[in-house]
């Protein structure tokens, strides 16, 4: 058989996957390593995407997607980022992560660095590896609340550095950034010559913060900075989190102007287009009522206050979520060095799915991310079975 490129033999194994897969074949397992919500999609959802069926809406669409759909997108954007955006720059893709794909396949060649937070979601550096660049990862600190400092990305910054991927509401440390330091890192990637791809995948999720999109400090928007000559700023949307559509793959990525026929022509070589029901489900979502999200908003919250109960309890740190739906928890005390193989060994042993930090970057090492998604009497009993440094 022919070998594999190296830039495929090398993409890393997605850890989150590995510990969920094994809770899974583990019964009576409490997965709390995955980010599914939990709750059923909301009616007017689901049967928007069946009258699409029923019509035989089954042929292809545009590439960029369904016009009524990119306008509801770019409605959505305008009203929670404060950014005016045309629906001309607003592409319909197969979920977020397609999105990244098309936005990297075309912003970066075989050498190019990409600026990657550490801990930060893991596809970030596989999708980079697997196009033939270099994730160049930047660190991200508990003495600093796990938020990026410009002095350490400046340091980091080459002649092949192209691209800074930002994540906030981030998953997986349910941090948030604040208009100041969105600003400053918007103010870096201009100073260097660098695209930004702002993933906001959770923009829906935060707890008494607003999210701050980059995209306001760009270019054309409504506080940019002075450095901004042009736009830069590539955002990342999905509604498999907003809504629960997971499954049905369906997202946007908002672009700047000057991209519209670049991306088109790499979307025809990706995936064409996305399934026309799953562009009808969306259109239902984002222009219907609003219950699901603000009924999943109250869920978040009120789990992330039940497990830090019980994590204060037993006296394990963490990092105060503020936004998506995950929480950041420090378990050296237990993990002696490996959490990839401690994880392991509390699902055999206790039946419960953490996810290990070290699927997000090295500097997860000794923490675990805990999915706040699910129902909250499991949540509490799988983190009751932690170690605490006490024990």
């Amino acid at each position: 058989m022919p070998s594999a490129p190296s830039r495929v033999v090398n993409v890393p194994v997605n850890q989150i996957r590995e510990i969920t897969q094994a809770a899974w074949a583990t019964p009576d397992s409490i997965v709390l390593s995955i980010g599914e919500p939990g709750f059923p999609v909301a009616r007017h959802v689901l049967e928007a995407g069946m009258a699409a069926l029923d019509r035989d809406e089954t042929n292809y669409t545009p590439n960029a997607g369904l016009a009524p759909v990119r306008a509801a997108f770019a409605a959505r954007f305008s009203r929670l980022a404060g950014v005016e955006d045309d629906p001309s720059r607003v592409f319909v893709v197969a979920g977020a992560q397609q999105g990244l794909h098309l936005a990297l396949s075309t912003l970066i060649g075989t050498g190019d660095e990409v600026l990657i937070p550490d801990p930060g979601y893991p596809t970030f550096t596989m999708t980079v590896g697997l196009l033939g660049g270099v994730p160049v990862p930047y660190p991200l600190v508990p003495g600093h609340g796990f938020q990026p400092r410009v002095e350490d990305l400046q340091r980091l910054v080459t002649a092949r550095t192209r691209v800074l991927m930002l994540n906030s509401p981030s998953n997986p440390l349910g941090s948030v950034f604040g208009s100041d330091l969105t600003r400053e890192l918007v103010r870096f990637a201009h100073r260097n010559d660098l695209w930004v791809i702002s993933d906001e995948c959770y923009e829906a999720f935060t707890y008494d913060v607003p999210h701050v999109s980059p995209a306001r400090f760009d270019a054309g928007g409504p506080e940019a900075v002075s450095e901004a000559r042009e736009a830069r700023v590539v955002t990342s949307l999905t509604l498999s989190k907003t809504y629960g559509l997971t499954g049905l793959r369906i997202g946007a990525l908002v672009t700047p102007p000057g991209m519209e026929q670049l991306l088109s022509n790499v979307m025809e070589a990706t995936v064409s287009c996305v399934a026309a029901a799953s562009q009808y489900a969306a259109l239902a979502a984002l222009t219907g009522p609003q219950d699901y999200v603000s009924t999943a908003l109250d869920h978040y919250r009120d789990n992330r206050d039940a497990a830090t109960a019980v994590l204060d309890a037993r006296g394990i740190g963490y990092l105060d979520a503020r936004g998506a739906f995950y929480l950041w928890a420090d378990l050296s005390h237990a993990t002696g060095g490996d959490v990839r193989a401690w994880t392991r060994r509390f699902l055999a042993e206790r039946g419960v799915a953490l996810a290990p930090g070290t699927a997000f970057g090295a500097r997860g090492e000794g923490w675990v991310r805990i999915a706040l998604c699910g129902r909250t009497d499991e949540l509490v009993e799988g983190l009751s079975r932690l170690p605490s440094p006490q024990d």
